[in-house]
């Protein structure tokens, strides 16, 4: 990707409407990451094992999929017609 399809998608992401409902809930989900990741972080930071780096499979696991699920069950469940 160059730069400028990079402008363009995130121009088309500033365009769509999103109701204050929908807003709250991607907060939630991005505040969920967030907070998933820097508890990783700590967490790595403060084991007694040797290895202090950052568990990438801890963060997908806990932070992101269930962040995203509920957007999944929601996509694969509404009504066709809206």
């Amino acid at each position: 990707m160059n730069f400028e399809e990079i402008k363009k998608f995130l121009s088309k992401i500033k365009e769509i409407d999103l109701t204050n409902k929908s807003k709250i809930y991607l907060t939630a989900s991005l505040v969920w990451i967030i907070f998933i990741g820097y508890l990783t972080w700590w967490n790595g930071l403060k084991s007694f094992a040797l290895d202090k780096s950052f568990r990438w499979d801890e963060w997908f696991w806990f932070g992101i999929v269930p962040a995203l699920a509920p957007y999944v069950f929601y996509f694969i469940w509404r009504k066709k017609d809206e």
